[in-house]
């Protein structure tokens, strides 16, 4: 009888579950695991646990199921807890993230009795627990019909990370091929998702058929693949639409009925229609605070809202009311409302349409309140002129944190068939450049654009080395303003200007810019007031590796529009509802573009 070591088995057995790539930072306690993965992947090494995990989740978010899917390999001790950070955020965004971790071998083990036996011993599976949707240690080989069905598990429903903890010795055990063969029938099949009922489809399209001001949210649980398939159908259908920051990249930037991107940093005719909206069906969004505002009380006063979302813990948290929760398969409901005629504009509610379209052409994206300084860039004319650039099935990766991130869904707009990726849940700094390098790594045809700020390119930036070495279809857009613009915003409005730790002059330090891209082997251009229309700068971007170009940012920038907050005098915060971005628009444009609000509304 025949036998196969167990990291070999089990690499095989996730190759035909579609894994292609392997993203990894070496270590002794993977030693069994790096040398299965070295000849049946393609194997990655990053720098560090955390970048490594960051690609790996924008590498499963960016693709097709039926692409090739990335894991994230890492030794025990400090490569678990290196990893946290990004485990969390996947589990946050709803993403698949499969994490597999080294440990001592089981003799070595503390279980409990003192802090630490094994060298670099540290609980993995206790630490991932609240973070993953199953996290396991692999003990004996019966186990692996558990990790193997805990994979699919992590692929299907609302996707989230997994975690498997392998000590050294467990990966080195042999199999035999009779044992093999039985794990390989034990693994089972993923249950399809609910769908809904006739009756309650015959009910959401008679309520949407009654309303006035209907409105279509698409999350990011609408599949791209799905959307891109239905665009016709959904422009056909003339009913305005919006997404959340996850869905942006779902609907067509041009196409007529589609009204942008309403959130707490959202643009600010997107939040004044969806605010006046008077039924709103959200498909495959959980609505959280930055979705509805943190003053979720008042968010869609008008509206009969439907939410449709995978999760019934979503449908029942509390916030936003939910007229109308539905759990079930939001593509689905999707696919089958657009294939029923009624599910269409009607006469009475073209109006609003047309409304919604006056409103968006009447207010800017790029306000001319936000500050302009000679010799810099101005951050809302950046993204406007990079929309035009960018070429269509472009990728873009704002960072996750901070006002480039958030002025990104407030200006862009994407060409056909777009990728946009970002982790908004977690908004941790540091993501852009370890989530542009898994996209860039998947998409090898595609162009990659990344812009972050230097606050945040700081904590990953060990990853140009990765950049350096493996892709050169990355464009990095690196926004230079010597600091955190959004503390110090929260600062100054909050603290009337007492600095710390937000600028150079309040304890920060910046490297050389153009020195330390160098150091990596990456070039690096300076953009200009002349931006995209600079001719030396577009044929530097031509360049068949990654590069780099510093976009300089004044620190006083000012970014708008933004719901503002006020510490009340038991020391809580308060906030406007999303219709009440600021700066306050003129009385008589407020009057014109939102009628569905009283005057008292507009004064309180």
């Amino acid at each position: 009888m025949t036998s196969q070591k167990l990291s070999d088995f089990l690499v095989d057995k996730l190759v035909e579950l579609g894994y292609r790539y392997c993203y990894f930072v070496a270590g002794g306690n993977i030693m069994h695991m790096l040398n299965s993965v070295r000849t049946r992947l393609i194997c990655i090494p990053f720098a560090h646990e955390v970048g490594a995990a960051i690609a790996t989740e924008y590498h499963n978010a960016s693709i097709d199921d039926s692409e090739g899917r990335a894991f994230c390999l890492v030794t025990a001790g400090p490569g678990l807890t290196n990893v946290l950070t990004a485990v969390a955020g996947a589990w946050q965004e709803s993403r698949e993230l499969l994490l597999i971790g080294g440990q001592v071998k089981l003799s070595d083990l503390a279980r409990g009795d003192v802090r630490q036996r094994g060298i670099q011993e540290v609980d993995g599976v206790a630490l991932t627990q609240s973070i993953t949707k199953i996290s396991i240690r692999l003990e004996e080989p019966g186990q692996l019909v558990d990790a193997l069905n805990a994979v699919l598990v992590g692929q299907t429903a609302r996707k989230g990370p997994v975690f498997l903890e392998i000590p050294l010795d467990v990966q080195a055990l042999a199999l035999d091929s009779q044992a093999a063969l039985q794990i390989g029938a034990d693994i089972q099949s993923p249950q399809p998702l609910a769908r809904l009922d006739r009756d309650s489809m015959t009910g959401l399209v008679e309520r949407f058929r009654e309303s006035k001001r209907p409105v279509l949210l698409i999350g990011g649980g609408i599949s791209r693949a799905l959307a891109w398939n239905l665009a016709d159908s959904l422009q056909a259908a003339r009913i305005p639409m919006m997404t959340t920051y996850n869905g942006t990249d779902r609907i067509d930037s041009q196409a007529p009925n589609y009204f942008g991107r309403p959130n707490t940093w959202g643009m600010r005719y997107s939040n004044l229609l969806l605010q006046q909206a008077d039924f709103i069906l959200a498909l495959g969004t959980r609505l959280g605070l930055q979705q509805t505002g943190f003053n979720w009380q008042e968010f869609a006063p008008f509206a009969h809202l439907i939410q449709v979302d995978i999760d019934p813990a979503e449908l029942s948290k509390g916030h936003p009311h939910v007229d109308c929760g539905l759990c079930c398969d939001a593509n689905s409901l999707l696919d089958q409302l657009l294939m029923d005629d009624a599910f269409q504009l009607t006469p009475e509610q073209e109006p609003w349409l047309a409304f919604c379209t006056r409103v968006k052409d009447e207010l800017p994206l790029s306000e001319p309140i936000n500050s302009r300084h000679s010799n810099s860039i101005n951050p809302y004319e950046f993204w406007q002129q990079l929309s035009k650039y960018m070429p269509e099935r472009s990728v873009l990766v704002p960072c996750s944190s901070g006002s480039s991130f958030t002025s990104s869904y407030q200006a862009v707009s994407l060409p056909h068939q777009a990728l946009m990726l970002s982790n908004k849940s977690q908004a941790a700094m540091g993501y852009g450049l370890s989530g542009a390098l898994g996209v860039a790594l998947a998409h090898p045809d595609r162009p990659v654009f990344l812009v972050e700020g230097d606050g945040g390119f700081l904590q990953n930036l060990q990853e140009l080395v990765v950049a350096y070495k493996h892709v050169s279809n990355l464009r990095i857009f690196l926004w230079v303003n010597r600091g955190y613009a959004s503390i110090r915003q929260t600062q100054r409005n909050y603290f009337q200007g007492a600095w710390l730790g937000c600028d150079e002059d309040s304890g920060l330090a910046f490297p050389d810019w153009q020195n330390l891209f160098a150091s990596f082997g990456i070039e690096c251009a300076i953009m200009t007031s002349a931006g995209f229309a600079d001719p030396d700068l577009l044929e530097f971007l031509k360049k068949d590796q990654a590069c780099a170009v510093l976009v300089p940012i004044h620190p006083e920038q000012t970014f708008f529009p933004k719901i503002s907050s006020r510490v009340t005098s038991a020391g809580s915060m308060e906030s406007n509802p999303l219709h009440l971005i600021g700066p306050d628009l003129p009385e008589d444009t407020f009057r014109r573009v939102a009628p569905y609000f009283s005057t008292q509304t507009l004064t309180e």
